[in-house]
């Protein structure tokens, strides 16, 4: 599962890559570099956005299990990085959890992701890597977890409405069941504690401005393409939102909250 173009997930690398966290950024590494020959395997790899923040400042071998269920996005990540790095693509299904192939793996990323899922996927697969743990150890870094905050400059009297009516949407299901949205950063960080792991939290938010214009003006558009439906949003409103926002998209900013986690074995 990914659902995402080639040119949002690259729109996007570049404010993704300022808004990780480095302390955790590190302590992921770090943790790979544990192992002989670490196996990281990646969940919604889209073209390798994780691979590239991984191993930008540190070129450190290992293996590579980028997992998603689109081909053509699978397919760029191996033209953009199949000579340069060890990479297993995997076609699959994220939602089928039971058939990812984790076995050997000294760490399970993701990005952008967990957000999207229920809270009984992560509960299954923080029991998956707890028994793995009997025999190989094995973390996860989940980076970007979208945490319900955006604050915008300059303001719109919309803005709030707009925020809790995405956010809603957020919680629909997303191909997983019930999504967990803004609540994702809690929720893995309560389940891995509960399964014995040492869990560790870092905000990382997007900061846009004038430089980000058009991931910004492709945001505004995503965002109102989710509250059209909204019952407390008439469409005239919301028009008159976005082009507010619009026209403030090269002298604004935008400040979107995410959470970075990283859990190791206790």
């Amino acid at each position: 599962m990914s659902g995402f173009s080639i040119d949002w997930l690259d729109l996007r690398e570049a404010a993704d890559r300022r808004a990780r966290d480095n302390s955790l950024r590190a302590q992921a590494m770090q943790w790979l570099a544990g192992d002989e020959t670490p196996v990281a395997v990646d969940l919604g790899a889209g073209t390798g956005s994780t691979l590239r923040a991984l191993t930008a400042s540190n070129p450190q071998a290992l293996i590579w299990r980028l997992v998603d269920n689109d081909t053509a996005l699978l397919d760029e990540a191996v033209r953009r990085h199949g000579e340069t790095h060890r990479i297993e693509p995997c076609k699959a299904d994220l939602s089928a959890l039971a058939s990812l192939p984790l076995q050997g793996a000294r760490l399970v990323t993701a990005s952008a992701l967990f957000d999207l899922v229920s809270e009984h996927f992560l509960a299954t697969l923080a029991a998956e890597l707890k028994d793995q743990n009997q025999q190989h150890s094995i973390g996860l870094y989940a980076a970007l977890n979208y945490d319900g905050t955006t604050q915008w400059t300059p303001q719109h009297p919309l803005d709030n409405t707009v925020l809790a009516a995405f956010n809603q949407d957020q919680r629909t299901d997303k191909g997983f069941g019930p999504a967990l949205g803004p609540d994702s950063g809690a929720v893995l960080q309560r389940l891995f504690t509960e399964a014995g792991f040492r869990v560790y939290l870092a905000s990382s938010p997007w900061t846009l401005d004038g430089a980000d214009q058009a991931m910004v003006a492709e945001l505004i558009t995503g965002i109102a393409s989710a509250v059209a439906d909204h019952p407390d949003i008439h469409p005239s409103t919301l028009e008159d939102w976005v082009q507010f926002r619009q026209s403030n998209a090269a002298s604004g900013t935008c400040v979107v909250g995410h959470t970075d986690v990283l859990a190791l074995p206790g």
